[in-house]
């Protein structure tokens, strides 16, 4: 008997080719009906027996397009309707946004084999994508995701697109990102002089690549936003690069023509080979202690032993590296600390010193995003998201919230996220940076706006960090001020740990909560950053801490690791603490200790103090240098030849203690790498004695010092069976978790506001 049924899917289903696999399921099952997006997803309409009707759900369910999520679905049989067929009808938006937006993809093998194949007709078309790739994000205006609603509306799909676009059979069947070199985006190479270079789509590519080998600096516009590449391999290209950019020290991202070619020089594990070639494509940071290759290594990652790598993700990029016969450089397309560019002429104008040639583009971009960064730790594998951003943004889909306020947290200034619940769904924003840029934060400015705009909502809550000089949240006060919109300031170490609880769903277990980090203002009006809390029953407590030391000199204390040991030296020290000061350095910083009242218990520090106790860096060129140049000496550990640089935790965590207890074992011979991993041992025996000693079986750990390898794994190995440990697995430990942190504490601990 012929029955209709409706039924909705809700996740990330738009963008994704999921009306044309909707319609190519139904026709196998001859099925009648309909398919479109709504503005909570897909909705179908069939017309069947019950019995096809179900089959036909369930192998949706089972079996969806490959790059798409489901969250949830339902069927529902409704009065009888007559179809003639199963169409793909135009999207019906009668309300607003209720469904997960789609991130970017990289691009797909049968597109990538297309563009390389010169029969073809995108044979060399760097815009080349179908449902299963392609920019997404990076080119949303609104949604549903519709062609008028991107940016690739600017360019009408010719009758050859349109017969693809059309035909059931065709893998751009309902691809809303359909274009050709006929009708699609335009691709020029200009030199610094705005001068175009006029070259034919077979002779461009080989082009640019042959300008790479000659040591030339090239600013690629790719989908969503710029990078600026040249040889890996050429020590003087990349030292210029370094000088031009004024990024003396941060390592830079290579770009490997192939897997194969990547796996010809280095070794990678079975972890970082899924990581690399999968649809988020990020860089993955692997060891490059096995390598066999010829690139400048102590020019693209000075003092590292390991390298960021990433394959081609985009059509450009692939099609670049198909006549490379070398890795190149692949670095955001910015002046070290200013966000990512997009727009061609403000390219020119910031980059005019930077870059030797410019390869542009004419589709908008309206999302900028860097690209994703993921290391795996050594021994365990474990996945640590380092920045959040192409491929991951802005969905955050493995949660379910049930409130009726539209809550928009601010996150913190460093690694600036924001988060959005204006529907029924969350929303985390790419990676954004550093908020002391007026650039970026501009970018903030302009991504907060453009949340309020794609979901026709303003924000009823506002979440703010309690530090009074965070920009972000001085904008979050004037925003709450000006709209009349309530306004809640959370501790920032409180919102890292509910980002970990709200990840793990840990809200009905007592749990230890870790947060190491650099810096977050305290609720004592001190500096924290090396806290231990309680949480139990949607309350958060703070219970233990590293002992305070001075905090020194504000934002300069961060950048000079020397001050961490100058605050944390003992009087036995003073030799080594005078070969890094002059005297009047001196004379001027005792004076300030002595007198100082603001105190801090950074692990952050911490670690600062112990690189330059070691004289491995007493000044940071970048965020984290001093932790990263620390774990850089580590080849292995032994868990049984470690020892502990603390007697007791009584009191607290003594960071004197510790720089004074590794002081005696440099004065007795023993090696940097030891005293490094006995530290490192140090902070995670300490974890596991506190949970052992407090009763606690979960551990739950956030804050940057958890994106150091070593000590995940210390932890994982140290940990008896009774614990269990909870790292972050979708969000990144550092600051960008804090907009989502600020987010969870406003929900569920409630208690204390």
């Amino acid at each position: 008997m012929l029955k209709t049924y409706k039924i909705s899917i809700t996740g990330q289903v738009q963008g994704v080719g999921f009306r044309p696999y909707v319609y190519s399921l139904a026709t196998e099952f001859s099925l009648l009906g309909t398919v479109s997006n709504n503005e909570e997803g897909v909705l179908i309409f069939i017309s069947g027996t019950k019995k096809t009707a179900y089959e036909f759900y369930h192998k949706l369910l089972q079996f969806p397009p490959p790059v798409s999520h489901i969250k949830n679905s339902s069927i529902i049989e409704i009065e009888l309707q007559n179809f003639e067929g199963f169409k793909i009808i135009p999207s019906n938006k009668s309300g607003q946004l209720n469904l997960p937006l789609t991130p970017d993809f990289a691009i797909c093998e049968a597109c990538k084999k297309e563009i390389d194949t010169a029969e073809n007709r995108r044979y060399n078309y760097p815009f080349t994508t179908c449902v299963n790739c392609g920019p997404r994000w990076s080119i949303t205006k609104t949604f549903p995701f519709e062609r008028n609603h991107t940016s690739i509306q600017k360019f009408p799909m010719c009758a050859k697109c349109e017969n693809e676009y059309t035909n059931p059979d065709n893998r751009r069947f309902h691809s809303q990102t359909n274009t050709c070199a006929s009708c699609g985006v335009e691709l020029f190479l200009v030199d610094k002089n705005h001068k175009n270079l006029t070259f034919s789509k077979e002779k461009l590519f080989p082009q640019i690549a042959k300008l790479l080998l000659e040591g030339n600096i090239i600013a690629i516009k790719n989908t969503s936003g710029y990078l600026l590449c040249c040889n890996a391999e050429n020590r003087d290209v990349v030292q210029k690069l370094r000088t031009t950019k004024n990024r003396p020290n941060k390592p830079f991202a290579v770009l490997f023509p192939s897997l194969e070619f990547l796996k010809n020089e280095l070794n990678l594990t079975k972890s970082e080979e899924k990581s690399l070639t999968s649809s988020e494509r990020p860089i993955t940071i692997i060891s490059s202690k096995n390598y066999k290759g010829n690139i400048s290594l102590n020019k693209i990652a000075p003092g590292l032993n390991h390298l960021g790598v990433m394959l081609p993700y985009s059509g450009i990029l692939q099609l670049i590296a198909n006549h490379l016969s070398f890795p190149i450089v692949a670095t955001s397309g910015n002046i070290h600390g200013s966000p990512i560019l997009i727009e061609n002429e403000e390219a020119f104008e910031k980059l005019k010193n930077v870059a030797d040639y410019f390869l542009q583009h004419n589709l908008k971009i309206n999302h900028p995003q860097d690209d994703s960064v993921i290391k795996f730790s050594y021994k365990f594998q474990k996945e640590i998201l380092y920045r959040r951003s192409r491929g991951y943004a802005p969905n955050y889909l493995n949660i379910d919230i049930n409130s009726t306020e539209k809550i928009m947290a601010f996150g913190a200034d460093l690694k600036s996220s924001i988060a959005f619940y204006p529907n029924q769904c969350l929303y985390i924003s790419q990676y954004l940076g550093n908020l002391e840029n007026l650039d970026v934060y501009n970018r903030f400015v302009s991504t907060v706006n453009s949340f309020i705009s794609i979901f026709e909502q303003q924000p009823t809550v506002i979440l703010i960090d309690k530090h009074p000089r965070y920009y972000s949240a001085r904008f979050g006060k004037e925003l709450a001020q000006k709209k009349n919109i309530k306004l809640v300031e959370i501790q920032h170490h409180k919102a890292h740990i509910t980002a970990i609880l709200g990840e793990h769903n840990l809200w009905n277990k007592k749990v230890l909560g870790v947060v190491f980090d650099g810096t977050g203002y305290g609720e004592d009006n001190q500096i924290w950053g090396g806290e231990f809390f309680n949480y139990e029953k949607n309350t958060i407590e703070r219970i233990h801490q590293i002992q305070y030391f001075d905090w020194l000199l504000g934002d300069k204390m961060s950048k000079e690791p020397r001050l961490s040991l100058f605050a944390l030296a003992s009087s036995e020290m003073n030799a080594i603490i005078g070969e890094k000061f002059t005297q009047n350095e001196l004379n001027n910083y005792q004076y300030l200790k002595k007198n100082n009242k603001l105190k801090t218990s950074s692990t952050g520090r911490l670690f600062d103090a112990v690189a330059s106790l070691l004289n491995i860096t007493d000044y940071n060129s970048y965020e984290g240098e001093a932790p990263i140049l620390l774990e850089n000496y580590i080849d292995s550990y032994n868990l049984t030849t470690c020892k502990s640089y603390l007697n007791s935790t009584e009191n607290g965590i003594s960071a004197k203690e510790i720089v004074q207890n590794m002081y005696i074992d440099i004065k007795n011979g023993v090696s940097k790498e030891n005293c490094i991993v006995n530290f490192l041992f140090t902070l995670a025996d300490k974890i596991i004695k506190i949970a052992k000693k407090r009763d606690y079986k979960y551990i739950a750990l956030s804050g940057g010092v958890f994106q150091n390898s070593t000590l995940v794994d210390m932890l994982i190995e140290l940990a008896p069976k009774e614990i269990k440990l909870y790292f972050h697995k979708d969000l990144s430990p550092n600051d960008e978790n804090i907009s989502f942190g600020q987010l969870m504490y406003y929900l569920n601990i409630k208690s204390e506001l």
